[in-house]
C-alpha cells in the first residue's frame, strides 16, 4: 500500500532493521538504487536493503563525485528512495562533510531523512571514487574521531567506516585504520578498492568476527565476484553501487540517439516499460482506492452539516 499509510508503515526504525540483516548471517546484498522508481523495482525483484551511492546520486544530477553536494541535497535522495520501498537503506556519506560537528549534523539529518546506515571515508578533500587513483588519505585518528562523532550523533543508525588505504598502505595499513575505527565506535568496516581474491581474504581473516561491507562496482579494481563468493570469504554485506544507473543511462542513450535520427521513439518500443508497468510498479490503483475511500468517508458528514 501506498507509504502515506501509517499502519503500512515499518514501525521498528530503519538501522535496527538493517542491523538485524546483518547480524541474522549470511551475506546482505545492497543494490545500488538513485531515485524511487529504482528502489521499487529492486524492492519488486526481491531485495530486503537497498544502497544510495554518491557516484551514482551525483552522475544522476550531471555532476562528478569530487564531495561537490551538500547533506541536505543527498537528503531529498534518501527521502525519496524510503518513502517509495520501505527498505532499509545504506547511504554514501563521503567524508562526512567537514570535521565532527558536520559529521554529527549528517548523521542527524541522514538518520532524520529515513537512512538506516551510512559510511564514511577515511578521505581528504577532494574525495575520489575508491577505484581511481591519487586519493588522499586523512589522518587516522582524525578520522577516529568522525567515527566517533557519528556514533555519539545517531540513534539507531548503523555505522560504516570506510578505509580506502590499501592502495596506498597496503593491507596491514588498511586493517590497523580499521581496528582503530572500530575501537571509535564504528559497527562495520568496509575495505575499498581491494584488487584480488586473497586481499579480500586476508583483510577478512585479520579482522575476524567484525562485519565486513564488499564493494562490486562495475569496471574497478575488484574482479568481478558473486554475492556467495564475497560471503564465503567472510563478507556480510555486498552493495552493487552504480549498476542500475549504468544501465538507465546507457538505455537513455540509446533512446535519444535513435530519436534524433529517426525522428521517432518507435523503434525503441519493446525497451520500454509499458504505461501499465509503470503505474503497477507505482501502485497506482492503490493510491486512487485510497483518495476515493477517504473522499467517500468525508463527504456524507460534511453533507449533514
Amino acid at each position: 500500500m501506498p507509504y502515506l499509510i501509517s499502519a503500512d508503515l515499518p514501525q521498528e526504525p530503519a538501522g535496527l532493521r538493517l542491523r538485524r540483516q546483518v547480524e541474522a548471517g549470511g551475506i546482505v546484498t545492497m543494490p545500488g538504487v538513485h531515485n524511487g522508481m529504482a528502489a521499487l523495482q529492486a524492492k519488486k525483484a526481491g531485495f530486503d536493503a537497498l544502497y544510495l551511492s554518491g557516484a551514482a546520486m551525483t552522475a544522476s544530477m550531471g555532476i562528478p563525485d569530487l564531495g561537490m553536494i551538500t547533506v541536505d541535497e543527498v537528503a531529498f535522495f534518501i527521502r525519496q528512495i524510503t518513502r517509495a520501498s520501505g527498505l532499509p537503506l545504506l547511504v554514501d556519506g563521503d567524508t562526512g562533510y567537514g570535521e565532527a560537528l558536520n559529521v554529527m549534523h549528517m548523521v542527524r539529518t541522514f538518520e532524520d531523512a529515513g537512512a538506516a546506515g551510512v559510511h564514511i571515508e577515511d578521505q581528504l578533500l577532494p574525495k575520489k571514487c575508491g577505484h581511481l587513483n591519487d586519493k588522499k588519505l586523512a589522518d587516522p585518528h582524525d578520522m577516529a574521531a568522525k567515527i566517533a562523532a557519528a556514533a555519539k550523533a545517531r540513534r539507531n543508525l548503523y555505522i560504516i567506516a570506510r578505509t580506502d588505504a590499501a592502495a596506498s598502505e597496503g593491507i596491514d595499513g588498511a586493517v590497523a585504520r580499521a581496528k582503530l575505527f572500530m575501537e571509535a565506535g564504528a559497527d562495520a568496516i568496509f575495505p575499498e578498492a581491494l584488487t584480488n581474491v586473497d586481499m579480500f581474504r586476508e583483510f577478512a581473516a585479520r579482522m575476524e568476527g567484525v562485519p565486513l561491507l564488499a564493494n562490486m562496482t562495475e569496471f574497478g579494481r575488484t574482479p568481478y565476484m558473486t554475492a556467495s563468493e564475497f560471503e564465503e570469504m567472510g563478507y556480510r554485506m555486498v552493495i552493487f553501487p552504480v549498476s542500475s544507473l549504468r544501465v538507465a543511462n546507457k538505455a537513455q542513450e540509446r533512446l535519444f540517439s535513435t530519436l534524433k535520427e529517426t525522428g521517432s521513439t518507435k523503434a525503441m518500443l519493446e525497451d520500454m516499460q509499458t504505461r501499465a508497468e509503470l503505474y503497477e510498479t507505482i501502485d497506482l490503483a492503490a493510491y486512487e482506492k485510497l483518495d476515493a475511500s477517504i473522499v467517500a468517508t468525508v463527504l456524507p458528514t460534511m453533507d449533514k452539516e
